[in-house]
Formats: C-alpha cells, sequence, structure tokens
C-alpha cells in the first residue's frame, strides 16, 4: 500500500469516528432509545440497513471521485 492510500484510508476511518460521535454527543437521549430499537430488530432488517448504508457511501464515494 502507498502511503497516500493509508493516510486517506486512515483520515476517512477518524472523519467516520467524528460522524458516530455527533448524535451521542448531541443528544444522548434519543441516541440511546434509537439503539436501543435497533437491538430489538431482527438480523435480516438490519442487514437490509447495513446494505443501504454501504451502497449509498459506495454511490457518494463514486460520486466524489
Amino acid at each position: 500500500m502507498s502511503d497516500e492510500f493509508l493516510h486517506s484510508l486512515l483520515a476517512g476511518f477518524c472523519l467516520m469516528l467524528v460522524f458516530e460521535g455527533i448524535l451521542p454527543f448531541l443528544v444522548p437521549q434519543q441516541w440511546r432509545e434509537t439503539i436501543s430499537r435497533i437491538a430489538q430488530m431482527d438480523d435480516q432488517s438490519i442487514r437490509k440497513i447495513g446494505l443501504c448504508s454501504m451502497i449509498t457511501g459506495i454511490v457518494l464515494l463514486y460520486i466524489l471521485v
């Protein structure tokens, strides 16, 4: 792996951590309730949400890069 690729990968990971932390920081009670509801969902529904999230991310990356 090139240094530029590794740097971009780490920068992307850092941005993910920032975005993941926004909601628990701003609205912890609503975040907790949402996580509780997600924990009650069946595996198939969670997989569909994950797949949609990944596809959206790939499409947005393709558009931006």
